[in-house]
């Protein structure tokens, strides 16, 4: 393996078939395995980051609390396990809740083409940001949250836009 960090590719079932460079990936559409984490906390708050401004796309926008891509060999549990904890800097219990298919096309010309594999817990203890990762947090209602996506629909990535569907039927 090169010194490029490579993620892992897979057919329309989830199933590995092989390990290409991230940045060809995004480049090339080709699909690819992701985690994505929602954190919620006992007020029913969901836990958002703002992706930091150096991020490769969607940069600076809204989306749930972490996602990342496996690396080879590393399971979807520990991949949203190692991501929780390098990006916000604590660690919880998770579960796995659904996985689906989607395909986004950004400015830079770099699309995401991933079989998304979303993980929810609870957390209500303090958080720190490793500010290379994330330039913001906040906690938002449900229902506010709805009303914000309504109003400014460009501030929030496609991705998480659609987990927010299908699981909080948010529209």
């Amino acid at each position: 393996m090169s010194d490029k960090l490579e993620i892992v590719l897979v057919d329309e079932n989830d199933k590995e078939i092989w390990l290409w460079e991230k940045m060809d990936v995004h480049e090339k559409w080709l699909l690819h395995r992701a985690i994505s984490v929602l954190i919620l906390n006992s007020k029913w708050e969901m836990l958002l980051q703002q992706r930091a401004l150096n991020k490769y796309h969607c940069g600076w926008m809204w989306s749930n609390a972490t996602c990342t891509h496996p690396y080879p060999n590393e399971s979807n549990m520990d991949a949203a396990h190692r991501r929780l904890g390098e990006e916000m800097w604590f660690d919880t219990d998770l579960e796995e809740i659904f996985e689906f298919h989607y395909t986004a096309h950004f400015d830079n010309w770099l699309t995401e083409n991933e079989y998304d594999h979303v993980f929810l817990w609870y957390y209500d203890w303090d958080i720190k940001l490793n500010l290379d990762e994330v330039g913001d947090y906040k906690w938002i209602s449900i229902e506010e949250l709805k009303k914000d996506i309504a109003e400014n629909h460009n501030n929030y990535t496609q991705w998480f836009k659609i987990i927010l569907e299908k699981y909080f039927s948010l529209s």
